[in-house]
């Protein structure tokens, strides 16, 4: 399949300034038009997908979606920045941005939320800024944890 996945200190030929970078300000990833991932993408920093992404997004950092791009997945991330299309569930630990013409078809949860005049959310938003953190907390643990069995307790 035709396409870029680059890694950190490698310019990317796509313009990452119409997105805002979180952070540091650069791209430690970049996942180009054409390529398509599948599975769980977990990182530090910041990655830009151009491409398709399916399955799972876990980081503390900036997950970048340019438009055109296509992820269909959960997300636990500290930033999400979206001009393309996210479809899935998205817990974001400090910010969720949706700048035109992006759409995010799915639950947000997030202590912050904007919405470019253009952008399209289909879906449901928490927004508890004390509860967002210990939610992605436990999320991004429970990832980890082995399942067991025995009776749970109603809470």
């Amino acid at each position: 399949m035709a396409g870029t996945v680059q890694q950190a200190g490698q310019k990317s030929s796509s313009d990452s300034s119409d997105l805002e970078v979180g952070g540091d300000g650069n791209i430690n990833a970049f996942v180009g038009k054409g390529v398509e991932f599948r599975g769980t993408l977990t990182y530090d920093g910041t990655i830009r997908i151009d491409g398709s992404l399916e399955g799972e997004v876990q980081t503390e950092g900036c997950l970048l979606v340019g438009q055109g791009a296509v992820v269909t997945a959960k997300i636990n991330a500290g930033i999400v920045i979206c001009k393309g299309t996210i479809i899935g569930d998205v817990i974001a630990k400090e910010k969720v941005h949706l700048r035109s013409p992006g759409v995010l078809k799915g639950s947000v949860t997030t202590p912050k939320l904007s919405l470019e005049e253009g952008a399209l959310l289909i879906g449901t938003v928490e927004m508890a800024p004390s509860d967002v953190s210990l939610l992605w907390e436990r999320q991004h643990n429970l990832a980890g944890a082995e399942p067991h069995s025995g009776a749970q307790s109603a809470a």
